[in-house]
């Protein structure tokens, strides 16, 4: 069991949401606040892995150049724009 002082401003802010019927117990409120937590956490991982991997293709090498990037997304939007007029 977990006993946490949430200070006056959140501990006010849970007793309004059960209050309101948003949710049925403080608890459940916390269980909520935790859940919302691990799901941040694990999109900044991956985001973290995301990174690290374009550092290593960067590293290693693995580049394209951004006007030529941008050029291929240019054409390929103005494709599709006359695919969608025609």
């Amino acid at each position: 069991m977990i006993s946490a002082d949430l200070g006056k401003q959140l501990e006010g802010f849970v007793a309004k949401l059960v209050a309101e019927g948003r949710y049925n117990s403080k608890s459940e409120v916390l269980r909520e606040g935790g859940r919302l937590i691990q799901d941040r956490e694990a999109r900044l991982a991956a985001l973290d892995a995301s990174i690290a991997r374009g550092i290593a293709d960067a590293d290693a090498g693995r580049v394209r150049d951004l006007d030529v990037v941008f050029d291929e997304l240019i054409a390929a939007l103005e494709q599709r724009a006359g695919a969608k007029a025609g």
